[in-house]
C-alpha cells in the first residue's frame, strides 16, 4: 500500500508543478485563451494522484503485487500518463508562445499523444482485469 501512496504523492507534486507552471508561464507570456497547457495539472491530478490513491484502498485488503496483470498495469498506466501529461505540455508551451509548429511537428506530437493515450487505455483496461481476478479468488 506504501508504494502505491508514493506514486500518488509523486503524481500530486508533478500536478502541482504542472499548475503553477502554467499559472506562471501564461501570466507571464500575457496569455488569457484556453491551451493544453492548462490540462497537464488535471490529466495529473485524476489520472496519476486520484487513480493511485483508489489503488491504496484496494491494497489495503489484497496483495495486487502478486498479479501479473496488475504489474503490467502499472508499468503500461506509468509509462502513458506521464507521456501525455508531457506532450501536453509540449502542445501547450507554444500555444501560449503564439508559434505554431510545422506539420511534421505538429503531427508528430499528436502521435506520441495518442500512444500516451492508448498506453492509457490499456493499462486501465489490465487494472480492471486484475481486480476482476481477485474478485474471482474471493468467491
Amino acid at each position: 500500500m506504501k508504494k502505491y501512496l508514493n506514486i500518488a504523492l509523486i503524481y500530486a507534486v508533478a500536478a502541482m508543478v504542472g499548475g503553477v507552471f502554467y499559472r506562471e508561464f501564461t501570466k507571464f507570456a500575457g496569455y488569457t485563451g484556453v491551451t493544453a497547457l492548462g490540462k497537464v495539472h488535471t490529466h495529473l491530478f485524476l489520472l496519476g494522484m486520484l487513480m493511485f490513491l483508489v489503488i491504496a484502498c484496494f491494497a489495503m485488503h489484497r496483495d495486487l503485487g502478486k498479479s501479473k496483470t496488475f504489474r503490467a498495469f502499472l508499468w503500461t498506466y506509468n509509462i502513458g500518463v506521464p507521456l501525455t501529461a508531457i506532450m501536453l505540455a509540449v502542445r501547450g508551451i507554444p500555444q501560449v508562445l503564439g508559434t505554431t509548429p510545422s506539420k511534421a511537428l505538429n503531427a508528430s506530437i499528436s502521435g506520441v499523444a495518442g500512444i500516451g493515450h492508448i498506453l492509457i487505455g490499456v493499462g486501465i483496461v489490465l487494472l480492471i482485469l486484475s481486480l476482476k481476478k481477485l474478485a474471482k479468488t474471493e468467491e
